[in-house]
This record gives C-alpha cells, structure tokens and sequence, in this order.
C-alpha cells in the first residue's frame, strides 16, 4: 500500500493520516467546499474535491485521480455501504474494512441476528407474540443502520402503532428501508461490545470489551475499557462469542460486535455488528498498546496479523468522551458557530480537528472531538477524566464538555450504575452561573481599571484620601466588585497570581476560600466564561443597540447562526433610530435587532421560525429621502 485516500473528515480523518504518515503511507484528502481549508486537508499530501462525501462516484474518482490503491472511510458516511465498498473492490482498489458481501450479511440487524443465531450467540427474544399479545415492554427498532435511528421503546400497547408508524418513517429517510424489527426491551441493560481483529489467511482475534451504556437515545457519551461490572467467567464468554461470530462469517479486517447485557438475569444478547472501525476505539488501544488503524492497513495489504489472542493482553482503565458542539442543558440541540478560544487538555489523548476561528456549522456531524484518559485502575481514570474536562475550554461556540464533566464526576458514574437508559430517566444538574458571574465581574473590574476611562464599566464615585470606590460590572445585572476590599457582590476573592503569558486567559481565583480557574473573553459588549468546561455568555443590556454599520449601510445580518424568534416589520415600514426590527435566538439567548437610524426598511429577508447562518442579511433600512439627499449634498461639497 502506497498511497491511501481517506473517504471522510473531522478527527478520523486526521486519526487515520497520523498512523498512514507514520508507516510511510501517502495520503489523500476529500473535502466540500464547506472544508476546503479544515485541518484534515491541510494534514494531507493532497486533496480532492467533492461535491459531498456521500457521493460514492465522485469519492472513487478522487481516488483514481489521485493514484490512490487504498481507501480507509473512517466511521459515518459511507464506511458502512456495501454499495461504497462494492464501488471500491470494481474500480480494482482495496477498501480497508471488510468485504461488500459481509456488509451486506451484517449490515442489516434481521440478517445479522439470523447468522448470529447460526453461529450459536444468544440473541433478543423476538418481541412479536409479546407485541400481539402485549407483554410488553418491546423495541421498535430499523433493521437497517444505526446510530439509534428508527428505534422507539414501547410501554403501552396503545402506543405501538403510532411508534411503529414512526420508526418507519424514520428509517426510511435515514436508511431508504423501513424493515423493522420488535424484540423485547430490556429495561436495566448495559451496552457491551467486543473490539475484534480478522485476516485473509483465517485468523480471528478479540481485543476485549468496551462498555458504552453511558448513553442518550442510543447515542454514545462515555464509553470505557475494560467493562467495569463483569466477572472473568462473563467477559470470556462474551469476547468467545463475537470472535465465534467473527469467524463463522468470515470477517476480515476490524469491526466490533455489541451486545446488550441484562443486569436483572445475567444473559448477554447480541444487538448488531459494526463493520468498521469504531469511534471509541482508542480506549481499546489504550488497555492493549495496539493501533487498530495500523493493524487494519496492514491486514487491508493482505498480511496476517502480527499477533495472537495470547500477545493480546488489557492494562490499567481507559475512559472516553466525546465532545459536541450542542446545549446539553436546553435539549440536547445542536449548535453552530465561529470559536474564539479553543484549549485542549495536555496530557491526555485527543483526537480532535477543531481550531480557533473555527466555523461549526451544522451541516455534518456535531462531534468537534474526543478526550481519552488511562490510569492503573477505573478511578484514577475517572479523576483524570474529570481534570481534563475541567481543562478543556471552546469559547464562541456552546459544547457538552460542561454536561460531560458533571457526568463523569457524579455518584453514578462513579459507581458504575448508570444502565443503557439512565440518562433518558434523569437530568443532569445545569451548573449553577453565580461563580462564573464573579470570575467575569473580577477580570472586568480589572480591565476597567486598566483601561483608565471605566468604559464599558463604571465606579460609583471617587473619593479623596481613600481607595477608589467599588465598580459596578454590568452584565446581565449589575455586580459590584471592590478590588481593594477583595468582594465581589460580598463575597471574598482573592487573586492567585501564576507564572504565565499576560496574554494567557487562564485566570485563577480564591473565591470563598476556594480556588477556582477558568478561561475568560471579555470584549465590549460580551464576556464569556468557560469554568469546569461549561461555558457562560454574559452580555451587556442592548448589546446589539449599535451593532449595526455607519449611518447609510443599513444592512442588518446574523451576528451568530440562529433561529428567528420574531419579525416586527415588513417591507416599506418607516421606523426610527433604535426601533426594534426582530428578535434572533442564538446560543440560548434572544439578540434584539434594532434599526441603525431613522428611515425605511427595503428589505426583510428574515421570516419567523427560520434557521439563519452567521452573516445572512435579515434586514436593510434605508434612509428617508431627506437624508440620503443630505448625505449626497455633503458627498459632493466634500468632492469640490
């Protein structure tokens, strides 16, 4: 293998380059016109443009045209396609993954249970005659894809219809095929997995077991290696039968084989096989010292694996996380925006691709990134979780690193008793905001002080022969910091000066006799504050009241992406200096847009309940007659 054309983007893509690179291996990048200058095409020997990385044609053709004899998809967009790998095995390349002939037996959950079943794994009871005689409760789930997909829990007998009806739709739209399955619903479950290893010449291997039942809607959040609650005589009764599955279809390459665990009974039942590489993979190469990704490009070049199931052997714990642009706090929704500061922890793995200014956009997948932890057993590598969400900080863009790092510190991770459908039953607390406000009030007073004229800050009054007065913060209320005291709205602060850049915004402070740091932005009308990794956004009253350009420019855009709450004005409304034009609700907060100066408004390209990307144009106010004529006079006395 010479040259490798990584079919995908983000993190795998600059994973999967970092070991290719390391063996020798040039690669290829694919981009859109979305990722024309992100860090896997930088990272790259070169790049390929397509119109998307759906398009099967267009991503075997970069290929050729690149001279590529290989083709890793990394997980998501078409690494599970047999349609894809089929593309790729005609055009005479080799795919680093698995046979279209076994995508297609294990790709789809009905088929795969039939083979597993062949190949003697337990699997779900079938739900069916639970289902019509109601013994409920059963899984309504697709039989193709994944991701939790097509899936719904059904409690109550009148609620099946209309669940099945739904899954359908869903798996239609997602997957082009509504085939479902109705198996029963284990209620106290958790999700283990199976990491194995196949080659051409008939070798199978396992890499023992991850446990992921930290998980929302079936959607992954911490996963870890080992599984914390299993006993010896279980995990190798499980990791003997995804290697039994393995073998009994002939798999080659790397895949990963999930069952789910009955914490009421004791029996395992297999749930579906991935037939690609993972994206909680590294916890699994942190237990073993192994590459996966090397290991599948040399088996993809037709080797045999270099090691045995005896050479294969776990240390210590591993736990990941996965980091997403989306408010874990206001219902999960998925966010966009430009970054402004982006810190990730030292010392620990992760493999990410997002920089500083930075646009997320949500046109892919929300995963900005992944933060991998080991220690000697599970609770040290829950504490150096913990210490790096504590240390990771994304500003101008809302991230789950706040949730993550309250989950992972909590009783029930902790004590491993969170089952595969604990957090759809409970919240997690929303950290509270009183602390931040004090950290951002502090550095505000300072760069009021600094700055020698108050703004954007104001004091209550100076007094001769004493220490200045307090000054008054205003943030979303106003807050008052007296330095000299050492208070902030009353409570005693103290500043832990540290070795540093004094552009570093780092800033530690002992605030009720406990020291606290955090990463701080304060700019004119906005300050925000990233501590224990959630992020907080405090604006100035009327934020936007000047935001919009010089008197004749009455374009008024989307300072961030957002949704439109509220149109005031249609076209050719005379309004006044000030007068409210629409409400935009942007990183869980509602921007008043106000228009610039007196006059008209030509244009309103903003509608109620719309998405709007950062920039778009949503209204334009022109002057009246009598002012633009003005404006013209002035033009030209200035021009003579």
């Amino acid at each position: 293998m010479k040259t490798l054309l990584v079919a995908n983007r983000g993190e795998i893509a600059l994973r999967v380059m970092r070991t290719a690179h390391a063996m020798g291996i040039r690669t290829v990048a694919i981009y859109t016109d979305l990722d024309r200058t992100a860090p896997h095409v930088r990272a790259a020997d070169e790049a390929q443009r397509v119109d998307s990385y759906l398009d099967i044609e267009a991503v075997v053709a970069a290929a050729r045209a690149a001279g590529a004899d290989a083709v890793h998809p990394g997980y998501g967009f078409l690494s599970e396609r047999s349609a894809f790998a089929r593309a790729v095995e005609d055009a005479g390349l080799t795919l680093v993954g698995p046979s279209a002939a076994v995508m297609d037996a294990m790709g789809r959950k009905d088929a795969a249970r039939e083979i597993a079943v062949a190949a003697g794994v337990p699997v779900v009871p079938r739900g069916e005659d639970a289902a019509k005689s109601w013994q409920g409760p059963v899984l309504v789930k697709a039989a193709a894809g994944g991701g939790g997909k097509g899936m719904r829990v059904v409690r109550d007998e009148g609620d099946l219809a209309e669940a099945r009806a739904a899954a359908a739709r869903e798996a239609l739209g997602a997957f082009g095929d509504d085939t479902l399955l109705i198996e029963k619903y284990v209620e106290r479950g958790r999700h283990i997995e199976v990491q194995i290893l196949g080659d051409a010449h008939g070798n199978v291997i396992h890499l023992f077991e991850r446990d992921c039942s930290t998980q929302r809607r079936h959607q992954k959040v911490l996963e870890e290696a080992p599984a914390p609650t299993i006993t010896p005589e279980l995990r190798s009764r499980i990791t003997q039968a995804a290697a039994d599955l393995a073998r009994h279809v002939g798999y080659v390459n790397a895949g990963t084989v999930e069952f789910l665990l009955d914490e009421a009974t004791g029996d395992f039942y297999f749930l579906e096989m991935n037939t690609r590489l993972q994206v909680e993979h590294p916890v699994t190469e942190l237990i073993t010292g192994l590459d996966l990704v090397e290991l599948q490009l040399r088996v993809a070049a037709g080797e045999p694996l270099p090691i045995t199931q005896d050479d294969v052997t776990a240390t210590g714990h591993a736990i990941e996380a996965r980091v997403y642009a989306e408010d874990s706090f206001a219902g999960f929704l998925p966010q966009a925006g430009r970054t402004s500061i982006v810190r990730w922890p030292a010392g620990v793995r992760v493999d990410h691709a997002l920089e500083p200014e930075q646009v997320v956009s949500t046109s892919y997948d929300p995963m900005l990134g992944k933060i991998i932890v080991h220690g000697p057993d599970r609770e040290a590598a829950r504490r150096a979780l913990v210490d790096a969400l504590d240390r990771t900080a994304i500003l101008g863009l809302t991230t789950n690193v706040g949730f993550l790092r309250a989950l992972a510190a909590g009783e029930e991770f902790r004590d491993a008793t969170i089952d595969t459908a604990w957090l759809d039953r409970h919240e997690v607390p929303r950290p509270d905001d009183e602390l931040p406000r004090v950290l951002v009030a502090w550095v505000s007073a300072m760069l009021a002080a600094l700055s020698g004229d108050g703004q954007p800050f104001q004091a209550d009054g100076w007094r001769s022969g004493a220490d200045p007065a307090p000054t008054i913060v205003e943030l979303d209320r106003p807050v008052v910091v007296d330095r000299f005291a050492g208070r902030v709205d009353g409570r005693p602060v103290r500043h832990v000066f540290a070795a540093g850049p004094l552009d570093d915004p780092v800033l530690t402070l002992e605030v009720d006799g406990r020291v606290h740091s955090a990463v701080v932005n304060v700019q004119p009308h906005v300050a925000e504050v990233v501590h224990r990794g959630q992020r907080f956004v405090f604006e100035r009253p009327d934020v936007f009241g000047d935001h919009a350009a010089d008197v004749g420019d009455g374009a008024i855009a989307a300072p961030m992406p957002g949704t439109v709450l509220d149109v005031r004005v249609e076209p050719g409304a005379t309004v006044a200096a000030g007068d409210v034009l629409g409400v935009l609700e942007a990183m869980k907060m509602e921007l008043t847009l106000k228009a610039p100066f007196d006059g008209i408004v030509s244009q309103v390209g903003a509608t109620t309940g719309a998405q709007v990307a950062l920039g778009a144009r949503l209204f334009v106010v022109e002057p009246h007659a009598e002012a633009a004529e003005g404006a013209a006079a002035a033009e030209r006395v200035v021009a003579s």
